[in-house]
């Protein structure tokens, strides 16, 4: 289906565009039509997902792909434990798809609503010191290049492109399938608790190293951290689950609507901030509960925000973290947004903010009616001198000179866009900035 353009935007409402047309494949076959369209008139192509990106990494000014309705399972093997979905799948419909085969993803961030290929493009990841960001789970994947015609990478098939491909920015091509490498269904235990905030940064890294899953947020304005550590348990060890009272209480009525009036209420008074922040951190108390996997990662969030996250070699974070909070401390800032840590394994994926290296994540917020820059560009800086890589699908002022000596392989993903993009049919301001053209 090809449509008039209208007027895009993201979903924290800081990017937006009006693309010459958009269309909404629901085919393979019609996305190479549309790439090679696209072509013919001079129109560079971009596909765009859920919109959760808070960079302009799905910016498509000119042809903008809606993949939502090329969607679903293509196939499953469940003796290598592997399903191969199309482009368009959300993630909150993978635990229904893969549920009839007994498999799961191995890890999840905690938010749901993007598509698959949304996801791993932009690096998004999860928490736990020995598991990698969802791109690391693809083992192959089936993208159009610019001249719309189809490249298979796997394994057996043009591997040398795997190390690029599996986050491939959208600057490659437009994947139209991934094929994932899944574990067995499990449970996870949660224990989530408020502690002294220097306590564990302090403990930061051994918690990072013997946890399954391991992360904590710190409301700025208080001395209290609110800790959650997963651990993996098999579904035949049995859940117990928070009720579904408590569970809407919590994650719907407090974190989401009451939350959502003060952070409306900050923004008109910073002086009521730190106030509410202690007060938040004070309600935290102890909870403890298993569950499904999925149902642990993934928080529904409704309030919106701007985010930019950085990551670090792991063993920088808790001095990165109490410079921001001398930062906060010496601006007076109000800052009603909690800040998240979170943690990594290293990976060879060349364009994984993990990549060689095991990883630190810190992420700061700021609530989508206050303008986040100053903050940002000042963190940014602190997070820079500790040799910090933005990611790519947040908000950050980085380009590709100064992103060039982060990366070990930048300059072999650049050769790879080259050969499979080099009428940078596929490219877009942003790409432009943190690649160059």
């Amino acid at each position: 289906m090809t449509a008039s353009g209208a007027l895009w935007r993201n979903w924290a409402r800081n990017q937006a565009v009006t693309p010459v047309r958009v269309e909404r494949p629901s085919s393979v076959a019609a996305v190479q039509r549309a790439v090679v369209a696209a072509g013919k008139v001079g129109l560079r192509v971009k596909a765009v997902g859920s919109g959760h990106s808070f960079s302009g990494i799905a910016l498509a000014p000119g042809v903008q792909l809606d993949l939502l309705d090329l969607a679903g399972l293509i196939g499953v093997d469940t003796v290598a434990g592997q399903v191969t979905l199309a482009a368009g799948t959300r993630l909150f419909e993978l635990p229904r798809l893969l549920r009839p085969y007994g498999l799961a993803l191995p890890n999840l961030g905690d938010v749901d609503r993007q598509t698959i290929t949304g996801a791993t493009s932009t690096g998004t990841h999860g928490t736990g010191g020995g598991f990698g960001g969802l791109a690391t789970q693809i083992v192959a994947l089936t993208l159009v290049a610019g001249d719309g015609t189809l490249l298979r990478v796997s394994a057996t098939e043009n591997p040398e492109l795997l190390p690029a491909v599996r986050l491939g920015l959208g600057a490659l091509g437009i994947v139209v399938d991934v094929t994932l490498q899944c574990v067995p269904a499990f449970l996870l235990h949660a224990v989530e608790a408020a502690e002294p905030l220097e306590e564990v940064l302090e403990g930061y890294l051994d918690r990072t190293e013997r946890s399954d899953h391991f992360e904590f947020f710190w409301f700025p304005h208080t001395e209290t951290a609110l800790t959650k550590t997963n651990t993996r348990q098999p579904l035949e060890s049995g859940r117990s689950p928070r009720g579904r009272v408590s569970r809407w209480v919590d994650d719907e009525l407090l974190a989401n609507g009451v939350y959502r009036g003060i952070c409306g209420l900050g923004a008109a008074l910073p002086a009521t901030v730190p106030g509410f922040n202690r007060l938040a951190s004070r309600r935290s108390g102890k909870r403890e509960f298993t569950d499904v996997s999925h149902r642990v990662f993934v928080t529904n969030r409704t309030v919106r925000f701007r985010e930019m996250e950085y990551a670090l070699p792991r063993a920088v974070v808790p001095d990165a973290l109490r410079e921001v909070r001398a930062l906060i401390e010496a601006r007076g800032w109000r800052i009603s947004f909690p800040i998240e840590v979170r943690s990594a394994a290293a990976d060879d994926v060349w364009l994984s903010t993990a990549t060689g290296r095991d990883t630190g994540y810190i992420a700061v917020h700021r609530y989508y009616r206050e303008d986040p820059a100053e903050y940002f560009q000042a963190v940014e800086a602190i997070m820079r001198a500790h040799g910090g890589r933005p990611h790519w699908g947040k908000m950050h002022d980085r380009d590709a000179a100064s992103l060039r000596t982060e990366y070990p392989h930048f300059d072999d993903f650049l050769l790879v866009r080259d050969r499979l993009d080099p009428e940078r049919r596929f490219s877009n301001s942003y790409l432009e900035r943190v690649l160059g053209r």
